[in-house]
């Protein structure tokens, strides 16, 4: 049993098993989320989840369906992972960003009542030994950014790995009683470790981005969002999705530090300029 955080390399993964004619002996379940941003204040009950529903469907942009979706397909990824059955071997696929290491502590959490073997596939760890090369300037921020390809290489020679010991799921589980102690809806990824910041952390460099793009036009003119959202989240060596960046520069719009010129209901729909 495959435990995924994403619907991106769940898509990936699945080929990777159909070519290597696994498809029909192993399953996936994904964790359709971004455990990076929004609350987790005592996720694993139910107010937790309220909670991080609501602000989810109020600060970041989903339609009526993707947010009815959300919630569905939460409930359902929770009630799989305690239907495991206990004789099957759980791989859970985590990358070194604060989105999969979140999901990976958030899932042994889950887990912790159960006997069953768990591997873990650090995909980092992975590429470096199986792909990584000198003359190619690539570090893969989280699991989506890997091929079918390179999924079904790292899964035939990591499968055999490492079975988490008692100490060691312990060891995780306790990591998320204390994450989800904190009232922060921004994490990242530093020094091999998941730190909570302020939900601005990021303002100043979408500013100077702002900034830096206005400076290259001969006008003061409006610059489209989706522009500044591209190049911050392009240079960012963080996996905190562009709708966060959407949401910060609306908020900077409402503080009176930027312009707007057109309607924010998308990104694509509306422009910005320093005020």
């Amino acid at each position: 049993m495959h435990i995924v955080f994403g619907d991106s390399p769940t898509g990936s993964l699945k080929i990777a098993l159909k070519e290597s004619g696994l498809i029909q002996q192993e399953n996936i379940i994904n964790f359709s989320d971004l455990f990076s941003i929004g609350p987790i204040l005592n996720l694993h009950d139910a107010q937790g989840f309220n909670s991080r529903y609501e602000w989810l469907r109020t600060h970041i942009r989903m339609d009526d369906e993707g947010i009815f979706t959300y919630e569905t397909s939460f409930r359902q990824t929770i009630l799989n992972i305690e239907q495991i059955p206990s004789h099957h071997l759980i791989v859970i696929w985590a990358g070194e960003n604060a989105h999969e290491q979140t999901g990976l502590r958030f899932v042994l959490y889950l887990l912790k009542e159960k006997r069953n073997n768990i591997v873990m596939i650090n995909i980092n760890e992975a590429y470096k030994t199986h792909f990584e090369r000198p003359e190619i300037d690539f570090i893969p921020r989280c699991m989506g950014e890997l091929s079918s390809g390179q999924l079904k290489q790292i899964y035939e020679n990591e499968k055999n790995a490492h079975v988490l010991t008692q100490t060691e799921r312990k060891a995780f589980e306790q990591q998320w009683v204390q994450l989800c102690n904190e009232k922060e809806v921004l994490r990242i990824w530093e020094n091999n470790k998941i730190i909570s910041v302020p939900e601005n952390y990021y303002d100043e460099y979408i500013i100077n981005t702002v900034k830096n793009f206005q400076q290259k036009k001969k006008h003061n003119d409006f610059i489209k969002s989706a522009r500044i959202i591209g190049e911050v989240i392009g240079h960012l060596n963080q996996y905190i999705g562009d709708q966060f960046i959407h949401y910060r520069i609306i908020r900077l719009i409402m503080d009176g530090v930027l312009d707007m010129e057109g309607v924010p209901t998308a990104m694509r729909y509306y422009s910005i300029k320093i005020r």
